[in-house]
């Protein structure tokens, strides 16, 4: 398909090739939402002689129905002419990726009687490639936008709304791969893999984010390129990555990813969960587990899509395979699996660049995971709960979204024992906090007091008190200023 009207967009859905599908609806909605912008910036690039267009990811989303305020445009203008169309009228511009044709603006407009602001990036029609050994793309300008769009990750993002006139530019059939819900490349995918190998792992992201099927010539693809991930950068890996854990259905992204071997390469911990299965010996399927653990912390958030938490929940048992034990009786044992799950982790997250708050965090829940179970069903001490409380900080709803969604069972009577179990907890959890304000657990003497006490300056043994402390008062709660002064010299009797 050539350059068409948008309002003769071919139907895919109906028998009528006159009416407009409702996905074709939506989208002249969508466009004509953001029309005083984008029409705007089209006129300027128009009055100065370059070709401006809607593309990629907008104009899928505009098809789909859910086109943001992040627009993307391609031009045949070179980055410093887009800077000089574009300065003078954002309200503001960055140049991050002009060294890959892409230069980003901001503009606030008014918008269905209200002010929006809108991030833009306009980037020159280009082709990227990789080189055997290189971890950056190399970039070249094209010269049309059919050139541009063969250079696509995927159809479905290979088409184009040519602005002011609002022609469509679909060479590719992407709206019929749009309608079929399935992903393929605009050439090969040998070809495109080959220019981009992080399309391999977009094509995961995609099939986990909107749920469709990745065509079995792409599977093919990913299966035999699946090497070449390892030239890009862990950055990139990573960003990836997040995104496809953050998606709707991360499942899916994640089990194409183990399937076509690229998991191996980029988080091998996550295939190595297929434990082999022992017919003298049984446990759950520990990879199977981990990705419906995932899929039920996703159930439990409350306020967006938790990184922290979907990667603790993905993670939470990569300690297993190393601390399988067969034992004699016939059961299989992990043994301190969340002690060394949580070192694997904080190896892994800091091979793909992760923050150190997020590797730590993420960590941190993968060792706690388990601390629920270690004190068994009965009826909870103070001491307990304020320990808990303690170590889990924080990330102390997390551990409790994440504890619950640990749950897999299909026994539904230990399913609901172990759930009334944590509702206990967590009550018990609330009892304390109401009356000792457990979220600031400190001893009953600070530094200063502790130093009076024991007429002592700073030094070791300040610390080695107030850990003394730390425990009494996980121990037995708050304590009268006189009863914590006479614990410690007490104490102090027997240092010396």
């Amino acid at each position: 398909m050539g350059h068409v009207p948008f309002s003769v967009v071919p139907n895919v859905h109906e028998d009528s090739p006159s009416a407009l599908t409702q996905v074709q609806r939506r989208a002249v909605s969508e466009l004509l939402r953001v029309s005083p912008v984008a029409d705007e910036l089209a006129r300027r690039f128009q009055e100065a002689g370059f070709a401006l267009a809607l593309v990629g990811g907008s104009v899928r989303d505009a098809l789909l129905g859910r086109l943001g305020n992040d627009l993307d445009f391609t031009t045949d203008a070179r980055p410093e002419d887009v800077l000089k169309i574009v300065r003078p009228w954002a309200d503001s511009v960055w140049e991050v990726g002009i060294a890959f044709g892409t230069v980003g603006a901001q503009k606030d407009a008014r918008v269905d009687g209200a002010n929006q602001s809108f991030q833009i990036e306009i980037t020159t029609y280009r082709s990227e490639a990789y080189d055997r050994t290189s971890r950056k793309p190399e970039v070249s300008y094209g010269d049309s936008i059919e050139e541009d769009l063969v250079r696509r990750d995927f159809t479905v993002n290979a088409m184009a709304v040519a602005l002011p006139a609002k022609e469509f530019v679909d060479p590719h059939g992407g709206l019929e791969d749009l309608a079929a819900k399935i992903l393929r490349t605009p050439g090969t995918p040998e070809a495109s893999f080959s220019d981009d190998p992080l399309r391999m792992m977009r094509a995961a992201r995609f099939a986990a984010q909107l749920g469709f099927e990745v065509a079995p010539e792409v599977v093919a693809a990913m299966k035999e390129m699946a090497d070449r991930i390892g030239i890009v950068s862990a950055e990139r890996v990573r960003d990836e990555l997040n995104k496809l854990v953050l998606s709707a259905h991360p499942r899916d992204g994640l089990s194409l990813l183990v399937d076509t071997g690229l998991a191996e390469r980029v988080l091998p911990e996550l295939p190595a969960l297929r434990l082999e299965r022992d017919e003298h010996h049984r446990h759950k399927d520990v990879y199977d587990h981990s990705l419906i653990v995932l899929e039920q912390a996703i159930d439990l958030e409350q306020d967006g899509p938790d990184l922290t938490l979907r990667l603790a929940a993905l993670l939470h048992d990569i300690g297993k395979p190393r601390t399988r034990r067969f034992e004699e009786d016939g059961r299989v044992s992990f043994h301190h699996h969340e002690v060394v799950g949580a070192k694997m982790t904080k190896k892994r997250m800091t091979a793909l660049k992760y923050s150190n708050d997020l590797v730590k965090d993420v960590s941190r829940l993968v060792e706690l995971h388990l601390r629920f179970h270690g004190y068994g069903t009965g009826e909870w001490t103070d001491s307990a709960v304020r320990r808990y409380v303690r170590d889990a900080g924080p990330l102390l709803d997390r551990l409790h979204k994440l504890t619950r969604s640990d749950c897999t069972t299909r026994n539904k009577r230990r399913a609901a024992a172990l759930s009334r179990a944590y509702d206990g907890l967590e009550e018990r959890i609330a009892q304390l906090q109401e009356q000792e304000e457990l979220d600031a657990i400190r001893p009953d003497l600070d530094g200063n007091e502790i130093m009076e006490t024991l007429d002592v300056g700073p030094g070791p043994v300040i610390g080695q008190a107030y850990k003394f402390l730390l425990e009494l008062r996980l121990e037995n709660g708050p304590m009268e200023r006189d009863a914590a002064v006479a614990a410690l010299k007490e104490w102090w009797a027997g240092q010396n």
